[in-house]
């Protein structure tokens, strides 16, 4: 038995496996570009290896694309039948079962079953970070914080991956409002690794839910090394640069960073159609003329109406459809979602609620009906946590609530939302719930304080 560099054992035969393995646990960990290299020149050296297999089929599901879930399904056959000719031990045996159980539609279980083994070795970096990714999914703040927090204790200084499970804590500690020490960890886990995106990305989500964008950007800048090698999550961070700039009011940097970075390269990953919609809708809710940049998204998601696999990304790719005017793609993806929301399943009670208000607000704002936009809109928003993502990445769909509340005159709810949002980020009020509170204030023909 072979231990790999988060101390947890591997069926593996030779180091250089071993090296292929920390390989993918590493870029895993990191966000980097290399981990699909790696896993693939594992499982062409021990076809047998059971959890190689799984991995691929996790990670396949974690795309978010509808194509890929036969891929993961072929996945799981394989790992299944590895796991009884050769065997595993109990890591990779739950690594198999909780890809069976997420392609049944049962994350959570899957999430229980990840779970059970960080029991049995705390040390299981790439474990907690799969249930944490998980959770994320499913929007389940409160549980990545209990989860990472459980193993915290067993990543002291000795251990290679403390700097990006330190990383994963300080996104839970400001997804759950304890800002100042979400700062804190994040900048302590960069100094045990300096290339964690995730812990990087996580204080700059503190400085955009404390209103403090210079700060924000100021830490982006000058920390290069921890997002520059990354995936397509180095779109994620600059998206998160101009949503700084944008909370300074500066619109035409905000949109220079969606032609020149975020959208420099013309992906269809669904976390990257987020991004630039998210932005697109932000820049247009503040009066800007975007022109014709939702056409080349829209062409995207034309693609993914059928897709089914998370409420989080079908949302996002209506707004593209939407910002584009395409009518009949909208209407499919309202159809489907009916369809969705009666199945059964952990995705399937999430397209009944918040997803079918949702969609039909998001529908109806893009048409100019305000006041079922805001119905709507606010009858999906108790439970929009649950479709995943970030505050930070729902806060596309408040500010559209806040917007055709205050187009639709329903300034009392109105000002609930936004004493609601100011109260989220601790008081601190950010450029758009001043904007919106003196808009409020208009509204009622009363001079704002």
């Amino acid at each position: 038995m072979m231990y790999d560099i988060c101390d947890s054992p591997v069926s593996l035969t030779s180091q250089a496996q071993l090296d292929d393995w920390n390989g993918v646990v590493h870029g895993v960990l990191s966000h980097g570009t290399k981990p699909g290299v790696h896993l693939g020149a594992l499982i062409d050296a021990n076809p047998d290896f059971a959890m190689g297999h799984a991995a691929r089929g996790l990670f396949m599901i974690m795309t978010g694309r509808k194509e890929m879930l036969t891929h993961a399904i072929d996945a799981a056959k394989t790992s299944k039948q590895k796991l009884k000719v050769h065997g595993g031990n109990t890591r990779e045996q739950g690594w198999v079962t909780a890809l069976d159980q997420w392609l049944n539609d049962q994350p959570t279980r899957a999430i229980e079953t990840m779970e059970k083994i960080l029991r049995e070795n705390p040390r299981d970096t790439i474990s907690a970070k799969l249930s944490h990714g998980i959770r994320f999914i499913l929007g389940d703040g409160n549980g990545m914080r209990r989860s990472v927090e459980r193993v915290l204790g067993a990543h002291g200084s000795d251990h290679a991956m403390r700097g990006y499970i330190l990383g994963c804590h300080a996104f839970t500690l400001e997804e759950t409002g304890e800002y100042a020490a979400a700062e804190r960890t994040g900048l302590q886990g960069l100094q045990y690794a300096t290339d964690d995106a995730w812990g990087l990305h996580a204080v700059a989500h503190v400085y955009d839910m404390t209103a403090n964008p210079d700060a924000g950007i100021q830490l982006i800048e000058d920390n290069g090394a921890a997002w520059g090698h990354c995936n397509n999550f180095t779109y994620h961070v600059w998206w998160h640069k101009a949503l700084l700039h944008l909370d300074r009011g500066e619109l035409d940097v905000a949109l220079a960073l969606y032609d020149t970075k975020i959208r420099q390269d013309k992906t269809d990953d669904y976390r990257d159609i987020a991004n630039a919609t998210s932005l697109l809708m932000r820049l247009e809710l503040e009066g800007m003329d975007v022109a014709n940049r939702w056409d080349e998204l829209a062409d995207f998601s034309e693609n993914r109406t059928e897709d089914s696999c998370l409420v989080f990304a079908d949302l996002h790719y209506m707004l593209a459809l939407a910002g584009a005017n395409r009518p009949d793609a909208k209407a499919e993806m309202m159809a489907r979602f009916a369809c969705d929301a009666i199945q059964s399943g952990d995705m399937a009670q999430r397209f009944k609620d918040p997803g079918m208000a949702a969609m039909a607000g998001l529908n109806a704002f893009s048409e100019g009906r305000y006041t079922d936009a805001f119905v709507n809109l606010a009858a999906a928003r108790p439970s929009m946590q649950t479709i995943g993502g970030s505050h930070a990445q729902r806060d596309v769909f408040e500010r559209m609530t806040i917007d055709a509340g205050l187009r639709a005159g329903g300034v009392d709810q109105v000002e609930t939302f936004l004493s609601e949002r100011l109260s989220q980020r601790a008081g601190h009020e950010d450029r758009f719930t001043a904007t919106r509170f003196a808009s409020l204030a208009d509204a009622r023909r009363i001079p704002a304080q």
